[in-house]
């Protein structure tokens, strides 16, 4: 298999990255395509107690293990298999699972700040940035952590005062400057996703294509 084509998707929490990724997953054959979460690298926090875990925050560039993400992509660029670590919002902490993940033709790279850390950025092909409006970002913050991280409504509101506006506005928002393609709206432009699935089969079907020549 040749080098995989690594795509960048990065955005504020809650701009619709991972709806975007789902509908590319959706519109992609599973055998080709493979996906890098940037939040299943948060550092591991066993030697803290829960309630020092819960002050952490998960919006820094400190919080995450950027060395070990940059390092999984070089060995997935190579052509080999790494174990990506599985990260739950319960206890604020790694598993001691982990996931295989096999290089595949096209890598999907996601995350708040996959494009301001310059050791990711220079790894991707394409960079695509998530740019939503604020008021729709909270909304579907709120939704998503009391129904799918069991959070209350008060935590949310409080964390998205101290730490993500402040982290958006320092490092995400900035690092919108390094996009190739900028997709308003998140996974509801269904004309930018179309665009994004129909780029993706032709990078698909020319490297299908230079693998038959390489055959002859």
């Amino acid at each position: 298999m040749k080098t995989p084509i690594f795509i960048g998707i990065c955005g504020g929490s809650g701009s619709g990255k991972t709806t975007i990724v789902n509908r590319i997953c959706t519109a992609v054959p599973e055998k080709s395509i493979a996906i890098m979460e940037h939040d299943s690298y948060y550092k591991d926090q066993s030697s803290l107690t829960y309630d020092e875990r819960c002050k952490t925050n998960y919006d820094h560039p400190f919080a995450f293990d950027t060395d070990l993400f940059v390092e999984h992509i070089k060995e997935l660029k190579k052509g080999n298999v790494i174990e990506k670590p599985i990260y739950d919002y319960g206890i604020h902490n790694r598993k001691k699972e982990a996931i295989i993940v096999e290089p595949k033709e096209i890598i999907i790279v996601e995350g708040l700040l996959v494009f301001y850390e310059q050791r990711i950025r220079e790894l991707l092909d394409i960079k695509i940035y998530v740019d939503t409006d604020a008021d729709i970002r909270i909304l579907r913050r709120i939704i998503r952590d009391i129904n799918e991280r069991k959070r209350s409504l008060e935590s949310v509101i409080s964390q998205y005062m101290n730490t993500v506006r402040p982290a958006h506005e320092q490092f995400i928002e900035p690092s919108k400057k390094y996009a190739d393609i900028i997709v308003t709206e998140g996974g509801d432009n269904l004309v930018a996703v179309d665009l994004m699935v129909t780029k993706i089969k032709s990078l698909l079907e020319q490297s299908k294509n230079v693998e038959v020549l390489q055959r002859k």
